[in-house]
């Protein structure tokens, strides 16, 4: 499934009506429940402790104020991590910072085709050459698995800004790839 988990079956259907009807404790339990997955997903996002806890208590302000709104309650999870994608985004964009990625599963989704061929620091430092609107593009929809409709959301840009964002990435990745792949030879 793109752009999050299976929820079926995750948290009972009845406690996520609850929490929409107004139950607070429901939605406690529902948070409760998603607490480490929403910690370790925001961690991921933004590396510092303090950081991830921030997202996560606004990811929850948000959501709680926003749950009436969620008109599949089996997809609770996955509405969830939309909001604290948003919000780790919102951080970061405010620190000025970039998502951070691990090569190894950036590079696995980048090109099936050329997985070995590229190496870790060579993406690393074609991807720090890319305007962070390229990198955000990249990285939400290759290694995060979104859809470019939930970019489209999480940047806040209209669908075709994320489609010319990836198109105009990926042909700068390749040409940066492959100039340091030519001095790289040129070097060895």
């Amino acid at each position: 499934m793109r752009g999050g988990n299976d929820d079926t079956m995750k948290h009972n259907p009845n406690t996520v009506q609850r929490a929409i009807d107004g139950d607070v404790e429901a939605f406690e339990e529902l948070l409760f429940k998603e607490e480490k997955m929403l910690y370790y997903k925001a961690l991921s996002y933004v590396r510092k402790k303090e950081d991830a806890l921030d997202a996560i208590q606004e990811t929850a302000y948000n959501a709680f104020l926003a749950i009436k709104q969620l008109r599949n309650p089996e997809y609770f999870s996955t509405w969830l991590f939309r909001i604290l994608i948003r919000e780790c985004y919102r951080l970061l964009r405010e620190r000025d910072q970039m998502f951070p990625y691990e090569n190894s599963e950036l590079l696995k989704k980048l090109d099936q085709k050329q997985d070995e061929e590229i190496e870790s620091f060579h993406l690393s430092e074609a991807l720090s050459r890319l305007n962070s609107s390229y990198q955000t593009s990249i990285i939400l929809f290759y290694y995060h698995d979104l859809s470019i409709k939930d970019i489209s959301e999480i940047m806040e840009v209209p669908v075709g800004t994320v489609k010319t964002n990836l198109r105009r990435a990926k042909k700068k990745l390749k040409s940066e790839l492959e100039r340091s792949y030519q001095l790289n030879e040129k070097v060895t």
